[in-house]
């Protein structure tokens, strides 16, 4: 390539920036719109939904709020919370139950994957299941709730 013949004659030798690499929709995922979720995926088989964050007290300080006996737990209703929040976006706006198995101990250094995952609408009513798993770095997942999703009333199916 010649150089320029007038001084400011300007002319950008680096490659420009490919569009859409390495943002989420680029990946085939979408925004979760939601305080503790930061991504939803639908599932390529059946009509499943996952919607994946990460908790930490160093992001989210006011979690620390719930404590009990000095250990930070994610309060009950943060799960109606996520439960209900993947089911709106599923087209399944009530959440019919909702059983918590275990706590979710938040840590006080590093955080936690947060997984909500929203099953395959059964086809009679279109009611789906609805869990909320985490796992501390590369450890094992561990379910804290399970529950049951329905449309709300004159909702499709």
């Amino acid at each position: 390539m010649a150089l320029p013949t007038y001084a400011f004659q300007r002319q950008h030798y680096w490659p420009k920036a490919a569009v859409g690499a390495g943002n989420l929709p680029s990946a085939g995922v979408q925004a979760a719109g939601h305080a503790l979720l930061a991504a939803a995926v639908w599932l390529a088989e059946g009509d499943g939904l996952v919607l994946t964050g990460r908790l930490s007290l160093a992001a989210m300080p006011w979690l620390a709020d719930h404590a009990v006996h000095g250990t930070v737990l994610l309060p009950g209703t943060a799960f109606v919370d996520l439960a209900v929040h993947a089911g709106d976006l599923a087209g399944c706006g009530v959440l019919e139950e909702l059983t918590l198995q275990e706590p979710l101990v938040l840590p006080e250094h590093g955080g936690v994957q947060v997984q909500v995952h929203v099953g395959d609408s059964d086809g009679d009513g279109g009611r789906r299941t609805v869990t909320v798993s985490s796992r501390e770095g590369e450890g094992e997942w561990v379910r804290h709730a399970v529950g049951l999703l329905a449309p709300a009333d004159g909702e499709p199916a």
